[in-house]
Formats: C-alpha cells, sequence, structure tokens
C-alpha cells in the first residue's frame, strides 16, 4: 500500500499528502516564471514575432492541458479513470485517422470497446477482468473482419488494431487503474510531472550540449547528451520525489527508487521515439493539430503510453495497488 489518506473521497483527500502539495505548487510557480520570462525578453526586444507567437502559444496550451491533466487526479478515482478513457479514445482517433485505420469501421469499433471495457475494469476494481481483456480483445480484432470476407489486407488492419488497442486501452489504462489506491494521486502526479520534465531536460541538454545525434533518421533533434541529461535529471526527481511517496514500503530501497526512475525516463524517451518512428513511417510531422505548439493529443502524451505499464508492474509487484480495498465495486464483488 501507498500513504494512507484519512480524508474523505474527492477534493477533501486531494492535498494531504505533502507530495501532492509540492507537484501543483511547483507546477503553478513554473508557469508563472515562464510567463514572467517571455514577457521580460519581449520587454527586451530579444524575441522575434515569429519566436514570441511561439512562445505564448506553447505557454497558452500548457496552461490548459495542465489543469486538464492535474485537476482529475485531485478530483478522485472515478475522475481520474474517466479522464484517462477520453484520452486514450482521443489517442485513437489521431492514430486511425493518420494510418487510415479509420476505413475499417468495424476494427475501430472494437477498438474503441475495448478501451473502455478496459477502463471499466479499473473502475471496477476487477484486476482478473482487467488482464483478461488484453488476450480478449485482441482475439475480437482478429476475428472482426474475416466475416468481410476480405483476406487483402488482412495482415496490416488487424495489426494496427491490436497495436492501437495495447497502447490507447491495455497500457494506457494502467495509470488509471492506479487510482484504486487510496493514495494514489503523489504517485500519479509524480509521473505525470516526470514525463514532461523529461521531454523539457532532454531538449534542454540537447541544446545545450548536443553533437551527436542519437537516432538521426528517426528524430533528427534528438541527441546523445539530451537522453543522457534526461536519464538523469529524471532518474534523480523519481528517486527523491518517491522517496517520500514509499516511505515505510519495500519501494522505498534506493536502488529500487533509481530502478524506477531509469525505466521511468527510458520508457518515455522510447515513447516518444516510437511515435516519432510512426510519423517517420507515415511521412507526417504531427498526429494531429489539437494542442497549439504541441501538435496532436498524441505528440503530448505519448511518454505515458510506456511509462504507465513499467511503473504500475514495479509498484504492483512490491507494494501493490489498493490490495485492501474493496474489488468488483460495480459487479457485485467482495
Amino acid at each position: 500500500m501507498l500513504h494512507r489518506p484519512t480524508a474523505p473521497e474527492g477534493f477533501a483527500r486531494a492535498f494531504e499528502h505533502p507530495v501532492t502539495q509540492g507537484i501543483v505548487a511547483a507546477t503553478a510557480a513554473v508557469l508563472l516564471l515562464a510567463a514572467l520570462a517571455i514577457g521580460g525578453l519581449q520587454l527586451a526586444g530579444r524575441l522575434s514575432p515569429a519566436l514570441r507567437r511561439e512562445l505564448w502559444l506553447r505557454l497558452g496550451a500548457w496552461m490548459v492541458l495542465l489543469p486538464l491533466m492535474l485537476g482529475p487526479v485531485l478530483a478522485g478515482r472515478a475522475w481520474t479513470i474517466g479522464a484517462v478513457t477520453v484520452l486514450g479514445l482521443a489517442c485513437l482517433r489521431e492514430f486511425d485517422r493518420a494510418t487510415g485505420l479509420f476505413r475499417e469501421r468495424v476494427l475501430v469499433a472494437i477498438v474503441a470497446l475495448g478501451i473502455l471495457l478496459v477502463n471499466l475494469a479499473a473502475l471496477d476494481h476487477w484486476y482478473g477482468f482487467f488482464v483478461a481483456l488484453w488476450p480478449l480483445t485482441t482475439a475480437a480484432i482478429a476475428i472482426g473482419t474475416i466475416p468481410q470476407d476480405r483476406p487483402e489486407g488482412y495482415v496490416q488492419r488487424v495489426a494496427l488494431g491490436v497495436f492501437a488497442f495495447m497502447l490507447f486501452g491495455a497500457g494506457l489504462a494502467h495509470l488509471g487503474y492506479m487510482a484504486n489506491d487510496p493514495g494514489y494521486r503523489p504517485l500519479v502526479l509524480l509521473l505525470l510531472t516526470a514525463v514532461a520534465l523529461n521531454d523539457v531536460a532532454a531538449f534542454t541538454f540537447g541544446k545545450l550540449f548536443g553533437r551527436r545525434k542519437l537516432l538521426p533518421a528517426t528524430s533528427p533533434n534528438k541527441t546523445v547528451a539530451g537522453a543522457l541529461g534526461a536519464l538523469a535529471t529524471t532518474t534523480t526527481l523519481v528517486a527523491l520525489v518517491g522517496a517520500r511517496i514509499f516511505a515505510g514500503t519495500p519501494m522505498a530501497n534506493p536502488a529500487l527508487l533509481v530502478l524506477l526512475g531509469l525505466l521511468v525516463s527510458i520508457g518515455g524517451q522510447c515513447g516518444d521515439l516510437m511515435l516519432s518512428s510512426i510519423k517517420r513511417d507515415l511521412g507526417i510531422k504531427d498526429m494531429g493539430a489539437a494542442v497549439p505548439g504541441h501538435g496532436g493529443i498524441l505528440d503530448r502524451f505519448n511518454s505515458l503510453l510506456l511509462v504507465a505499464p513499467i511503473a504500475f508492474h514495479l509498484i504492483g509487484y512490491l507494494v501493490g495497488f489498493g490490495l485492501d480495498q474493496p474489488t468488483r465495486v460495480l459487479t457485485g464483488g467482495s
């Protein structure tokens, strides 16, 4: 078990843990400092019109994104799982438009249903059904278009469907399932913060010290220095903050905290590179245009697709999530 809260469900419990307080306060402070810095550079005449517009656009997008990210986590378990569900469906929408999967309406419907069901299983706190849906939905995707008697393109469309469900359904739903633990808030907020910092650190270290390209054909702007800088920064953050979150549990071991930090950073960077590989293969720059200055929803949240299941299973193996909480709360279990 993580830290045990004592306050009622909802916002009354939201700020009980000091890590939650710290993350929310630090997020607000960073936004304020960024606005002051951009304003100062603008007054000093250090910004071109194009750069000024881009910086304000990106900051404005973050001012909308961050409340949408943090708000459901603070609001409670059902809100968190609901937000993860909406995020998964939004990612599927961008993915099927970019890859052409949208033309396969039956498969898209099966994948969307799988996303809804796996998150419903998380809301029900029914882990057996949660994990059973992974092979069951895969089987449904494999069977889905057989009655149409169209063997041409079968492998491609089924592969796209399975890939979409495993990323936007099974993978991402792990983040929502964490909310079944009463002390989930600081951990989920840490993961959201860590993957964002991972991107910023990779960009910053790459600009300052980057010489050698990491994978130039996949992502031309990423450098070895950026990857190593992100690895060091994110690992340090996760290990230090994680020590407060997991105090008194087996995860409080410094070696395990460092391992968690390494996995979060590596998983986040691999999630970004995975999406870059998809976009390069498709010949597109962004997966969408829903977030001004950032591309699409999937462009912004790609890191979580791998980080959520990686963190869930490491922490779940050593500590567990909501092990002393009621299970099957919707379907009548005990």
